[in-house]
């Protein structure tokens, strides 16, 4: 049996599923037996969140909306539970997490098909961020164990003017209550690289997954991805992580966002998506922040460059592109948006500082390498950019010179592969997102001083 299995109108998805089996020697419980499952939960308000189907534009699924005080038992729940996971033992958390990870692969086809139906994600992609985001959880466990498994020891007289009269002796300790924002777009992915990292340095965690409607090339839709991160949440409650460890809160961010961004049981934050997040870090005090929060990444092509390498990467082959002054057609439906490609885009039109968060392509044409540079540094965003040329030597350094955080060079801008470090500068975020930063985001260090 699937972990989803919708029935009847299709419509709300409280009925009607029942789990995968763990492994091919333990067969899983029916879902009444895990009274611990998100989907399971009505809020005591009565009140829920219509998960609107951007294909159809018709109601997909349905999610509880919180209220203040179940966020508040949450918060407590969480609390307590975190207290007794930093007591066990780095091993047996990295053991949870291998399991956690086996588990989401195992159900990557019914989580898969929520993302399509929640956020029109074509469905190869959709398996792909499942099985990329198990992947992840494995491989964090194992960097877990490598990372906060060592400590270091200072000696006073190191330092000038010191004879050797202190000891110094530190080690990473968990922060408590990490809250975890991913975005709609990858619900999955960017949920999971918030979680694995929490648990296994010793942390609980509070998931608010996306429920809300989305600023879509200046048109808004809706898009969701809250569902899917239900379900993936529930794989790490079928690996058995304690009750009340890895928490859900959904809801309206207006109704819930700065109850929760500003909650005093919130130790840490990390956040994925917009302009939102400028606004949470103004609010949420002496807290430690994780943030990206989207950019507006220039590709700098050459006169050198590779065409037929960078063409197809640029404008996605296969798709449909059109050229025009206009925004992108709407289909009939006024459900599809096709592709379009602006050129000769100039430096005081919109399109050319904003991100429309979608298949739109403003090509800005320069006369000198250091006007294409400029022209990156002068955006508010710091998040990706890419490079095409030839000369590598010449793609180092222009890549030095862009104010920004990634730089791809004869390749289009991408998160990924899921290990390697990925933040924004300015407006795009603050902080790393990257295992090897689990010392420094979701960690504090402890030191402890000896005569």
């Amino acid at each position: 049996m699937n972990l989803l299995q919708l029935g009847g109108h299709n419509q709300h998805v409280l009925h009607g599923i029942s789990l995968k089996s763990v492994s091919s020697r333990e067969q899983a419980p029916e879902l009444e037996d895990h009274p611990s499952h998100p989907l399971l939960k009505v809020s005591s308000s009565g009140k829920s969140v219509q998960v609107i189907n951007p294909t159809t534009r018709k109601t997909q699924y349905k999610v509880q909306a919180c209220t203040q005080e179940e966020v508040n038992q949450v918060m407590e729940s969480s609390r307590m539970a975190q207290k007794s996971w930093a007591k066990t033992p780095l091993w047996k958390r990295a053991e949870m997490l291998h399991k956690a990870g086996a588990i989401l692969k195992d159900h990557k086809k019914p989580i898969a098909e929520c993302l399509v139906k929640e956020i029109a994600k074509p469905a190869t992609d959709a398996l792909t961020e499942v099985v990329r985001s198990g992947d992840f959880v494995s491989y964090c466990a194992e960097e877990g164990v490598r990372i906060l498994g060592k400590g270091d020891f200072l000696v006073s007289d190191s330092f000038p003017g010191n004879d050797r009269t202190k000891y110094c002796l530190t080690s990473k300790v968990p922060l408590g209550v990490v809250l975890a924002i991913p975005p709609f777009n990858y619900p999955v992915n960017l949920a999971v690289s918030k979680i694995a990292p929490a648990l296994i340095a010793g942390n609980s965690l509070v998931l608010k997954p996306p429920t809300q409607v989305y600023k879509y090339i200046y048109i808004y839709m809706d898009f969701n991805g809250a569902v899917a991160a239900l379900h993936m949440v529930h794989c790490f409650h079928m690996a058995g992580f304690p009750k009340g460890l890895i928490s859900c809160v959904t809801g309206k961010g207006s109704e819930i966002g700065d109850f929760l961004t500003m909650h005093p049981g919130i130790n840490c934050i990390s956040f994925t998506g917009g302009d939102t997040g400028i606004s949470i870090s103004k609010k949420a005090g002496m807290i430690p922040l994780q943030m990206e929060l989207g950019g507006k990444d220039a590709c700098i092509v050459l006169d050198d460059a590779d065409l037929d390498l960078a063409r197809p990467v640029l404008l996605k082959e296969g798709s449909r592109t059109e050229r025009s002054n206009t925004l992108p057609g709407i289909s009939e439906g006024g459900n599809l948006i096709w592709p379009l490609l602006l050129d000769n885009v100039r430096s005081d039109m919109r399109i050319a500082w904003e991100e429309p968060f979608g298949p739109v392509l403003p090509v800005i044409r320069i006369n000198s390498v250091e006007e294409g540079i400029r022209h990156c540094n002068q955006s508010n965003f710091g998040l990706q950019g890419c490079v095409f040329t030839k000369d590598i030597n010449r793609a180092i350094q222009i890549s030095d010179a862009m104010e920004i955080g990634t730089v791809q060079i004869n390749s289009a801008p991408a998160r990924g592969p899921d290990h390697f470090p990925f933040q924004g500068l300015k407006d795009s975020g603050i902080g790393s997102q990257e295992i090897a930063n689990l010392d420094r985001n979701i960690d504090d260090m402890h030191n402890k001083l000896a005569l």
